[in-house]
């Protein structure tokens, strides 16, 4: 019986919905910055994985070489995720009301499957606005995958509320002395700093489900 692990499922999936979106594989960054690795040496490690396994065929003459074997679909199971509201991917704008942060009162849910989730807990969605995580490969209307946390360490992608300005903005995350550096993913546009005490972490980004064109 063949197994995966919950990172080789969550790069199958992505591999799948990059070539449903681009008709070409993705690159070894490309899978590095959509599915959240910290290097493409671990990206290469679980595609030979992949590779040995019999998932996927890679030509290595070729840097969009992934090809997907006819029996690479892992059966899915789906878990429905709460889209709770809308973030600003740029200068900090407010979400609709302070309750759209409570999951159990979203209108709107999304299904997804369990390669992005696993089994973590505190899972929901928020839709994007703005374009200052566009390097990062988030872009206005994607949905971005949160899992509640209200702590982060430097560099992490997190939903940052301001307490005094009742607003939300999603950027990553650099405590600095007796700041908070809220930086875009964009070189055209300048970091957001904060206090503190005017900052609270509302989650953190496991995942990117993209707009389509």
């Amino acid at each position: 019986m063949k197994t995966v692990s919950t990172k080789q499922q969550q790069i199958l999936g992505f591999i799948r919905r990059f070539l449903a979106e681009q008709d070409y594989p993705p690159s070894l960054r490309d899978i590095q910055e959509g599915c959240h690795i910290s290097s493409t040496s671990v990206v290469d490690y679980n595609l030979k994985a992949l590779e040995r396994l019999g998932f996927i065929r890679r030509h290595p003459e070729i840097s969009r070489g992934i090809v997907l074997n006819s029996d690479s679909t892992i059966p899915l199971s789906m878990t429905p995720v709460p889209i709770i509201g809308m973030i600003a991917a740029g200068s900090p704008i407010p979400v609709p009301t302070p309750d759209t942060w409570d999951v159990s009162a979203a209108a709107e849910t999304i299904n997804i499957s369990r390669e992005l989730t696993g089994d973590a807990e505190g899972i929901y969605a928020l839709k994007v606005k703005g374009e200052s995580m566009i390097d990062a490969l988030i872009n206005d209307g994607d949905i971005v995958l949160m899992q509640y946390t209200n702590t982060a360490d430097n560099g992490d992608m997190v939903a940052a509320w301001l307490k005094a300005e009742k607003e939300a903005t999603l950027k990553k995350v650099y405590i600095e002395s007796d700041r908070v550096r809220l930086q875009p993913a964009n070189r055209h546009m300048q970091p957001i700093y904060v206090s503190p005490d005017n900052l609270e972490i509302q989650g953190k980004v496991i995942g990117v489900i993209r707009k389509l064109s």
